[in-house]
């Protein structure tokens, strides 16, 4: 088996019998990025001399007696996470020569985990968008097929683990930017509960929907990397203080006995046939290994997508009003502080970006706030209690992660409501805080991923783990590469 073919777990093993070490991995590693990526574009930055400096580092701790299951193992990271010295643009010309000072507290613990930090990869501008065509620096292409998104925003790093550019990688998910690109790419991706990983370093969208999450090629190693960045931050006022479950010791649990919830709302017209009888076949399977299906049903999903656009871009727009051209980032030469904040903005923002903002202002704006943003708040709690209604019935509920498979690059972009609906299954995970995983569970007749998405209690990723890994285990989907 080629290096670029190994899980995260299969890497690990390797590096702890000695077999290989991480100069070798990350060596192959940065070989399988320089040779496929000019094709995939996963990456904005790549730092392969940082990351060999790492590797060396992790070889000498190993050597020392030191162990870990991501010492020496290259990975990559969502170029919206704060990197030490490793520029971080959001994929946007406004921090394109941007440098921060200080790691994203996710990014440290990886770092003190032993993990080697390959580069930064692409996003949607400031994670807005849902196929990673927003990118100031061009689009990033499906390993699978590449005349297709890989998803959105999160698609640079799901892509490059489904390339095999590294072992895993860190996302964020603001309404579905982990795992609907997980999805479409045929990995693993985890939006963990609301406060259980630090938002510190994370560049904001919409502060109270952003969560910090990885992406692997199996379900153990997702949990592998959620055991390195989750528990509490006192630099992150959102941070719960919870102690961090052991996410190994969950995997074998298994199924029997669970609860699996159906909702009836999700299977709807306009999620492909493929993908619907995909994941129902997953449920099915699920069954046979012992757990308990019922239908449940969340009335309040239609609204959904109205609430979420509203909120999140009503935060958007009162945290992206830092991007004045004053501290940090692109400036435009004017004369006068608000003729420079204003043509600032005008060049160093893409037509994505400006449009939310517009939309969140709108929507904070006086006269329309009680009708727009406070309404849209008093649904979101309605949204929350369908899903304590529906969890005191079942353990988990289990939905498609996209309506549809990976669609063509361009498809949508000149339809912003076409390309808002590719989200309409994983934003109801984000407005009421709680955890969701997004796994294969199969393929459609041209090849491409379809995913399988499980939602839980909050803090109950031990159990999304448990369900996941039984799941994976009786199927081959987590097998099967991309011939780039």
């Amino acid at each position: 088996m080629e290096p670029h073919e190994l899980t995260l777990t299969q890497a690990s093993g390797m590096l702890a019998s000695r077999e290989a070490s991480s100069v070798e991995l990350t060596r192959a590693a940065l070989g399988r990025v320089e040779a496929a990526d000019p094709r995939v574009r996963a990456f904005v930055t790549v730092d392969a001399e940082g990351a060999l400096a790492a590797a060396k580092d992790a070889d000498a701790r190993r050597g020392r007696g030191e162990a870990g299951p991501l010492l020496g193992v290259p990975v990559a990271i969502k170029d919206n996470l704060s990197t030490r010295g490793l520029r971080t643009t959001c994929s946007s010309r406004m921090l394109e020569p941007y440098v921060p000072p200080f790691d994203a507290t996710a990014v440290a613990r990886l770092k003190a985990a032993g993990a080697v930090v390959l580069g930064k990869t692409n996003l949607d501008e400031f994670a807005f968008g849902s196929s990673t065509e927003n990118s100031a620096f061009g689009p990033t292409h499906n390993p699978w097929d590449l005349a297709r998104v890989p998803g959105g925003s999160s698609g640079g790093s799901a892509a490059a683990v489904a390339a095999g550019f590294g072992f895993g990688a860190l996302g964020s998910d603001t309404g579905g930017s982990i795992r609907q690109p997980a999805a479409l790419c045929g990995v693993v991706g985890l939006k963990p509960t609301y406060g259980r990983v630090s938002r510190y370093g994370l560049v904001a969208f919409a502060s109270s929907l952003d969560q910090v999450g990885p992406f692997g090629r199996t379900v153990a190693d997702a949990a592998a990397l959620s055991q390195a960045i989750d528990g509490h931050d006192p630099l992150d006022s959102t941070s719960a203080p919870r102690a961090v479950p052991d996410y190994a010791a969950a995997l074998p649990r298994g199924v029997k006995g669970l609860k699996v919830g159906l909702p009836r709302e999700y299977f709807v017209s306009g999620i492909a046939p493929e993908v619907a009888a995909a994941v129902r076949t997953a449920v099915e399977s699920l069954a046979a290994m012992g757990a308990e299906v019922r239908e449940v049903g969340l009335p309040h999903t239609e609204h959904c997508l109205s609430v979420y656009y509203l909120l999140a871009t009503a935060e958007a727009s009162s945290n992206l009003a830092r991007f004045d051209g004053v501290r940090y980032g692109f400036r435009a030469p004017a004369s006068g502080v608000v003729a420079q904040a204003m043509r600032t903005r005008a060049e160093g923002f893409g037509p994505e970006v400006k449009r939310r903002i517009m939309l969140g202002t709108y929507a904070l704006s006086s006269g329309y706030y009680d009708a727009y943003y406070r309404r849209a708040q008093q649904v979101r709690t309605l949204i929350a209690r369908d899903f304590e209604a529906a969890f005191r019935e079942v353990d988990v509920v289990a939905t498609p992660t996209s309506p549809t498979t990976a669609f063509r690059l361009g498809e949508k972009a000149d339809d912003p409501l076409t390309m808002y609906l590719s989200d309409i299954f994983t934003i109801s995970a984000n407005l009421a805080g709680l955890p969701a995983l997004s796994l294969p569970c199969g393929f459609d007749a041209a090849g491409l991923p379809i995913g399988l998405q499980l939602i839980g209690r909050a803090f109950e990723e031990p159990t999304l783990f448990a369900a996941g890994h039984a799941y994976e285990s009786a199927h081959g989907w987590k097998d099967r590469r991309p011939a780039l």
